[in-house]
């Protein structure tokens, strides 16, 4: 199991009813996407959060909370959260919550193109 499926469970209660909202593993987890934009996802048992650039430095302020990297280096805009972070409903959907609605406020995303005739 490459990420917490009963996390996963617990984040579509808090999503369950919101519009353009998808699942899609990737990068080794499942992540939560927004007309096709990640605004959280899981990896093994910790939450990946997009707390989006603005806010970043208020999200690392929070108990539990460390910043997102890969390769060793740091992502602004996002954090990983570990359970200790969201361990009660309200806690895992203050997160969910946040992240959300950062998204929102990000434009539309352009639709793939084709490739053209032969």
């Amino acid at each position: 199991m490459a990420y917490d499926q009963k996390l996963a469970a617990r984040v579509r209660v808090v999503v369950a009813g919101r519009e353009e909202v998808t699942e899609k593993e990737m990068f080794g987890g499942l992540a939560f996407l927004r007309g096709g934009k990640m605004f959280v996802g899981i990896m093994k048992e910790e939450l990946m959060v997009r707390v989006g650039p603005d806010r970043h430095d208020e999200a690392l302020a929070r108990p539990h909370v460390r910043p997102m990297d890969f390769n060793g280096r740091p992502m602004k805009g996002y954090v990983f959260v570990p359970a200790g972070g969201f361990r009660t409903g309200p806690s895992l959907a203050a997160w969910v919550d946040w992240a959300h609605d950062f998204v929102k406020t990000l434009p539309a995303k352009k639709p793939a193109s084709g490739k053209r005739g032969k």
